[in-house]
């Protein structure tokens, strides 16, 4: 209808809703998309599963805000990469806030590896798109700073892939990590930092 405005959430909906999805991020980075139900969302959440379903229809939809909303924010570094930077500077900024995010967000890195596992049902699109764009723009940057020999000329999009795969380890096989390092795993990212630092100081070395 004409003039028909919404009226806002109120604070306690908002807060609600937060709660829906900090349950479900804990729920579905541990169990999994399928192993995750409604029912273990709205415990956690401190909701009954009506209330839940006030807020979202599915267990769907509350998995797809999640992933959607992640994406977004672990594209952000990349897009953060300047082409008038200095070439080694950029990546290796890249890299350490990488790693600061497997620290900060091990819940949404392990989400966003359970979603790739499973043949990623509902990221799947934005991968073909959003994802790809983002990284094939990067690699023009990345193969220009190689011409131009400033950095070492290796496979643009298989460095980007070495850096997700070396940062988000330590999100991902977090527990893997700590039982090998053992007494050094207590808080494996200092020298996680600094080895990466070295390695790809190295490598990145014309």
């Amino acid at each position: 209808m004409p003039g028909l405005q919404t009226k806002p959430p109120s604070r306690i909906q908002q807060e609600n809703r937060r709660a829906i999805l900090d349950a479900a991020l804990d729920a579905f980075s541990t169990h999994g998309f399928r192993g995750t139900t409604l029912d273990q969302i709205a415990e956690k959440a401190g909701l009954s599963k009506p209330n839940l379903l006030y807020y979202f229809p599915s267990k769907e939809a509350i998995h797809t805000e999640l992933l959607s909303g992640l994406l977004d924010t672990w594209l952000d570094p990349l897009r953060a990469l300047d082409p008038a930077g200095d070439p080694k500077a950029e990546l290796l900024r890249y890299v350490h806030r990488k790693l600061e995010m497997s620290r900060e967000m091990p819940r949404e890195s392990r989400l966003f590896a359970n979603e790739v596992l499973q043949g990623a049902p509902h990221l799947g699109p934005l991968l073909g798109t959003g994802l790809k764009a983002l990284v094939d723009e990067k690699t023009v940057v990345l193969r220009a700073w190689m011409d131009e020999g400033r950095i070492a000329r290796l496979h643009p999009v298989h460095l980007i892939f070495s850096i997700w795969a070396l940062t988000q380890h330590y999100a991902d096989f977090d527990v893997q990590v700590r039982a090998v390092l053992g007494d050094e795993g207590t808080d494996p990212y200092p020298e996680a930092s600094l080895f990466i630092d070295t390695l790809f100081t190295k490598l990145l070395s014309p």
